[in-house]
């Protein structure tokens, strides 16, 4: 059974996401604050996890940067939690390598849609194959980009998502195609979510980030004849 870390300073909410992620097949474990949520992500090495943004201390800015920085969390996936609706909080994470997030309050059974979600997409990436399209080798084994025989790291969502474009370079992929199939869910209020994992992706890339063109209004293609 896959093991949820949730790293939340209100009790009632660790509480209650337990008792609903254990109903649904899953072993988690609990931490009521930013540093011991940390400590424990390395230690016991969990299949995700869901950190609340607002704590005291170590808030969950600090803790993703901190995983991700960390050879044994680098790719663990991470769902966002935050009690302030305003995009900034939440595109914050996102940028720092959040795979989701999910604003208070919010449902239980979403967040174990949203989870189910990041991890099956996880999953599908472990297929042992590989794919070449001329400077791009992506290795769906180790979830690894080697552009240009440099490895370059993603987040297994940036990995998925630019795997999405790879697959049909010179097609338009669309807005509500590329977040069902990267996501697992089309939902117009979750296109900045998108727009922030290709502007990260862009970043990562350097001066091949010109290959992911925008198609106004409409979504994004892999350019590959695109000149750098």
């Amino acid at each position: 059974m896959p093991t949820i870390l949730i790293v939340d300073d209100e009790t009632d909410i660790r509480n209650l996401l337990a008792l609903k992620l254990q109903r649904e097949g899953f072993d988690t474990i609990e931490a009521s604050d930013g540093l011991e949520g940390e400590k424990l992500a390395k230690k016991k090495q969990p299949d995700l996890v869901i950190l609340d943004l607002m704590m005291p201390g170590k808030d969950g800015i600090a803790v993703c940067k901190a995983l991700r920085k960390d050879a044994r969390t680098t790719r663990l996936p991470i769902i966002m939690l935050t009690a302030r609706s305003g995009l900034d909080e939440r595109i914050a994470g996102l940028e720092l390598g959040a795979d989701d997030y999910l604003t208070k309050p919010f449902s239980p059974k979403e967040l174990v849609l949203r989870v189910r979600n990041v991890l099956r997409r996880t999953n599908e990436l472990d297929s042992g194959s590989v794919v070449e399209i001329g400077e791009f080798r992506l290795d769906k084994n180790s979830l690894k980009l080697f552009l240009a025989s440099e490895d370059v790291y993603l987040t297994s969502t940036e990995f998925k998502l630019l795997l999405a474009l790879t697959e049909v370079p010179g097609q338009i992929c669309e807005r509500a195609d590329l977040l069902q199939k990267v996501w697992g869910y089309s939902d117009s209020m979750q296109t900045r979510t998108l727009d922030t994992h290709i502007k990260r992706l862009r970043t990562k890339l350097g001066e091949f980030g010109v290959i992911i063109e925008t198609i106004r209004s409409v979504g994004y293609r892999f350019n590959d004849s695109a000149e750098i």
